[in-house]
């Protein structure tokens, strides 16, 4: 997949998320959420020449974002996105809370998007 794809699709699953959690099902939209922030990741690595094809990865490429923003909060919103990832296999989060994640997410999302070329 290319960055703009990976970029494309992360957006995609993004309004996917809150469709699904509009529409009651706090599982699906909590593993779009993951999977938006999972992606757009994955095009910052696809761009960068970074390694990006196993979960562990993704920790890698937050760890060098943070260093290179100097934006702790990083880490913590990408922490909320593996959460929603759990969330998907254990179903535990109240609706409120798969929001609250997915505004984390797109929060995520919106510090992420500007490192990509347009």
């Amino acid at each position: 997949m290319t960055t703009q794809k990976y970029r494309e699709s992360s957006h995609h699953l993004l309004a996917q998320a809150r469709a699904e959690l509009a529409a009651g099902d706090a599982r699906q939209a909590s593993e779009k959420g993951w999977g938006a922030a999972a992606l757009m990741l994955k095009a910052i690595a696809e761009e960068r020449g970074w390694e990006h094809d196993r979960h562990r990865h993704h920790f890698r490429t937050v760890r060098r974002l943070r260093a290179e923003l100097g934006d702790g909060a990083i880490m913590d919103d990408f922490g909320r996105a593996n959460l929603l990832h759990e969330n998907f296999y254990e179903d535990e989060f109240t609706r409120a809370d798969v929001a609250e994640s997915l505004d984390r997410v797109e929060s995520f999302l919106s510090k992420l998007e500007p490192l990509l070329p347009q």
